[in-house]
């Protein structure tokens, strides 16, 4: 193959994610990681609040549908214990990289955002939670606002959309933008605490 683009993250391949920097790309590149589902899910959100608020330190977890790698009834597994277990009728935690790559991809972000995976009994869609410190107040309208300018021009349309529907995972299935932000579904405590959901069609949109 003259090029091979790797569909996960990768410890020394570059690193992109569409929309996110994507510029850095060098043709003379051979191997290249596109990062993972999750990844090109949470980068583009990220890349916005942080670009207009500035993300102090942000935890993340995605409640992640089922994939190929599980077992339909539990059984020994060589990655954990628990991904050994039947997905059929279990929430299963799981490490996810998909945060930390975020940090490869914005640098700026390197070492102030880590997350984790709840593995769920469904067959297709996950969804993004984000928790965030932001160093700009900023109302949750504001937040949005920011969110649904960067969905409808820019460098990132078409790759994250913004949507005000009350949706549930199935709306979703065969939708093509890597990043779906609930505006309804999100909550803030304060102007510099927020938790913002955006769902991926974790087979199809990456």
């Amino acid at each position: 193959a003259k090029k091979v683009v790797i569909s996960a993250p990768s410890a020394d391949a570059p690193m992109f994610v569409v929309g996110v920097n994507l510029d850095a790309y060098d043709p003379s590149y051979k191997v290249i990681s596109n990062a993972s589902c999750t990844t090109n899910c949470l980068a583009p959100l990220a890349k916005v609040i942080h670009d207009k608020f500035g993300i102090v330190e942000a935890l993340m977890s995605t409640i992640h549908a089922t994939t190929a790698t599980q077992k339909t009834v539990d059984g020994p597994s060589n990655k954990d214990w628990r991904g050994g277990r039947g997905v059929n009728n279990n929430i299963i935690p799981s490490s996810t990289g998909a945060a930390k790559a975020v940090g490869k991809v914005i640098p700026s972000l390197n070492g102030k955002l880590t997350g984790l995976a709840f593995r769920v009994p469904t067959s297709d869609v996950s969804v993004v939670d984000l928790v965030a410190r932001i160093e700009k107040e900023a109302s949750y309208d504001e937040i949005k606002a920011a969110i649904k300018e960067a969905a409808s021009s820019g460098p990132l349309k078409g790759i994250i959309e913004y949507t005000e529907d009350a949706v549930v995972s199935t709306d979703f299935v065969g939708h093509s933008a890597s990043s779906i932000f609930d505006a309804k579904a999100g909550i803030q405590l304060n102007k510099n605490f927020v938790k913002l959901v955006s769902w991926y069609d974790n087979e199809w949109g990456y």
